[in-house]
């Protein structure tokens, strides 16, 4: 692509500047060490390696997307969220000098396939948005298919006591999906309530146990608490960005990262 080019200097595509940001948030390094690294495994580049600046500036304005090959069979999709630090100073700091946090914290929303483990849908936002706002956002990300070529079939819903609503329910049953959602221990059958929420009030009243047990597998939503165990593992609890678009940049980029690890 830049063959023969004159005058304007040598243009790296996005895919070298995405490599870049893996190996930077793999191996947890700042801006300037990542072009020490991208210098010293560089020597046959066409042109000077990027600098700092220009990794910074190119990684957050990559349209970073998790994508999703095909679909087998119907997926069954995990829903919850998780908070992440925006500094790195310890609670031990905070405690000794009586300081409170003023940045607050992220909510991650992720949706999770329980076959393959793969993060589907993410969504990022403040501490103050509720977790059952961002389902519809999350199940339509899911249903727009990456490939026209396969069809995204969605079977089945899981989630907590958090997303249990009227409009939660009516939104899955619009799209064909079965929600499989705890609802809350006062919840009761009511003549406004959707079809699908009173039948999921019965089933858990009469016996939880036997309704967790059965076709709905509510069980298995454990392995998104899996999910978020590996990606605090893997790229630590806190983000290094510092404006909220960069921070939403940056864990687009991580949970790609964490795709890719699964696929391997």
């Amino acid at each position: 692509m830049n063959k023969g080019k004159k005058g304007k200097p040598f243009i790296f595509p996005n895919s070298f500047i995405l490599a870049i940001g893996y190996i930077r948030y793999s191996f947890h390094l700042a801006y300037r060490q990542t072009e020490g690294v991208v210098k010293a495994t560089g020597k046959r580049l066409p042109s000077n390696s990027p600098s700092y600046g220009h990794i910074c500036k190119r990684i957050n304005r990559l349209n970073i997307d998790i994508k999703r090959e095909n679909v087998v069979d119907d997926l069954i999709i995990t829903i919850y969220i998780t908070g992440i630090k925006v500094t790195n100073r310890g609670q031990w700091m905070s405690d000794k000098w009586n300081m409170q946090n003023r940045k607050g914290y992220l909510k991650i929303h992720i949706a999770v396939d329980i076959k393959s483990k793969k993060i589907l849908s993410m969504e990022v936002t403040d501490e103050h948005v509720h977790d059952n706002k961002m389902l519809p956002m999350l199940i339509d990300n899911v249903l727009k298919s990456n490939n026209d070529r396969f069809a995204v079939l969605v079977d089945r819903v899981l989630g907590d006591g958090a997303y249990d609503s009227n409009d939660t329910f009516r939104f899955l049953s619009e799209n064909g999906i079965i929600p499989c959602i705890k609802v809350r221990k006062n919840s009761r059958v009511r003549n406004t309530a959707h079809s699908f929420r009173n039948l999921s009030v019965i089933a858990q009243r009469n016996d939880f146990e036997q309704w967790k047990d059965s076709m709905v597998s509510y069980g298995q939503r454990w392995i998104v608490e899996t999910v978020f165990s590996s990606l605090k593992r893997m790229f630590g609890e806190y983000v290094y960005s510092i404006k909220m678009e960069n921070m939403k940049q940056e864990l687009m980029l991580k949970a790609s990262l964490y795709n890719k690890f699964i696929s391997i």
